[in-house]
């Protein structure tokens, strides 16, 4: 018996679930994110609540397909001096990120919310800073060659856990929060659930 549904096809988020002991069944939400972003954008929404929308519209969405389920929803983005940056959906993309990152602190934001019957009941947002170091162009390309196109799409334009570290000179704030997924709160929350 899986305790709650994860709304999500990360397989980074999925593996923080099973490291922490919370059972969890994968079906990842079919919501469009862009047009919700834009419309977001144009009413002037900050990152967070860019981040906290988006998971909630995920969680809810599956939860209203699974009665009396907890859904767990999430996403993550990047906020850079206001400006909000969204995962690479090609190479060219993530090298432009990088780009744009080079040198720079940057936050990160992570937001999780838990719905049920199709209305959130709990949500979550958790923010960590990136300092990256400076490199030359021609070190980022080096750095994205090493990098499979799975890795890539899956963790924004760096894996934490992995060649990603090298990237930053500090790093301060939370690692779960870095890769997708603030799992102390929630385990506090469910914790307090049952």
């Amino acid at each position: 018996m899986f305790k709650l549904i994860l709304a999500s096809k990360s397989k980074v988020r999925k593996e923080i679930l099973d490291k922490h002991n919370i059972e969890a069944k994968v079906e990842p939400s079919t919501v469009d994110e862009e047009p919700i972003k834009q419309s977001l954008l144009k009413e002037k929404a900050s990152p967070e609540i860019i981040s906290k929308n988006l998971a909630e519209i995920k969680a809810s969405r599956v939860s209203q397909k699974n009665f009396d389920t907890l859904v767990l929803g999430a996403d993550s983005v990047i906020n850079l001096n206001g400006e909000l940056i969204s995962k690479p959906d090609n190479r060219e993309k993530a090298l432009s990120i990088l780009k744009k990152l080079n040198g720079k602190a940057h936050q990160l934001i992570s937001s999780v919310c838990i719905s049920k019957n199709g209305s959130m009941i709990w949500n979550y947002t958790d923010i960590a800073k990136l300092t990256m170091k400076n490199f030359s162009n021609k070190e980022l390309e080096e750095y994205l060659n090493k990098i499979s196109d799975e890795t890539l799409y899956s963790y924004n334009v760096y894996q934490i856990e992995g060649l990603g570290r090298s990237l930053f000179s500090k790093i301060q704030g939370d690692e779960n929060t870095i890769m997708g997924l603030p799992i102390n709160k929630i385990k506090e929350y469910l914790k307090n659930y049952e």
